[in-house]
């Protein structure tokens, strides 16, 4: 008889009773699945940084329209405030221009002693209203004549000018800020033909006196 001896069975695995052997293969499969996973994830990360970079350039486009629009309209803007303030001026310079003869009527009749009473006042408030709005009178006797805003009506001579004069003043000229709506009607004089000659003579000898006469040759 052979004697067994205790203690030196053959050991075996504990096997949960119900399990099978098949039992212990997913755990070598989840190993590798854990070893791989680092590369997935690295994918993912290029993924992300893609997508990060497609938002970053749309939203680079889109402020770069928003910026153009928003300069487009502060530039359309402008141009409407600039229509409203030229439509505003030109509305004034009609209105004031049909105003024009009835201005000249209190002007002549403040120079013939006829502005009195109540049309006096009705007078200088009308003129005052016009004042308000823009309307500035120009044209003074004595001042030289300038073609760009005088109209020469009457042409004459004077001995005592050096240059082409407005001597009287038959209408006058009315502006708003730059524009003339009316240039002023003058009367001119010019000097008189050679008189600069004589001039220049009495002036060439009034030197010679000064300085000793002509020099001898």
């Amino acid at each position: 008889m052979t004697e067994e001896t205790p203690g030196f069975d053959e050991q075996q695995p504990d096997v949960p009773s119900g399990a099978t052997s098949d039992d212990a293969e997913p755990k070598a499969s989840s190993s590798s699945e854990e070893g791989a996973a680092p590369a997935g994830d690295t994918g993912q990360d290029v993924a992300l940084v893609a997508q990060l970079d497609q938002a970053r350039t749309a939203l680079n486009e889109r402020t770069g329209d928003l910026q153009r629009l928003q300069a487009e309209f502060q530039n359309y803007r402008r141009r409407v405030e600039r229509d409203r303030i030229a439509v505003k001026e030109i509305a004034i310079a009609n209105l004031l221009t049909e105003l024009l003869p009835v201005l000249d009527d209190i002007g002549r009749a403040r120079e013939h002693g006829e502005l009195v009473g109540g049309f006096k006042s009705v007078a200088e408030s009308l003129e005052s209203t016009a004042a308000k709005m823009g309307l500035q009178q120009f044209g003074k006797e004595g001042e030289p004549f300038d073609p760009t805003i005088h109209e020469a009506l009457m042409h004459s001579y004077a001995p005592d000018v050096t240059e082409t004069t407005c001597v009287a003043i038959l209408q006058p000229g009315y502006r708003i800020g730059e524009r003339t709506i009316r240039p002023a009607r003058v009367a001119v004089a010019e000097p008189q033909p050679g008189a600069q000659t004589v001039k220049a003579d009495e002036s060439a000898d009034a030197d010679d006196k000064e300085s000793g006469g002509p020099d001898e040759g």
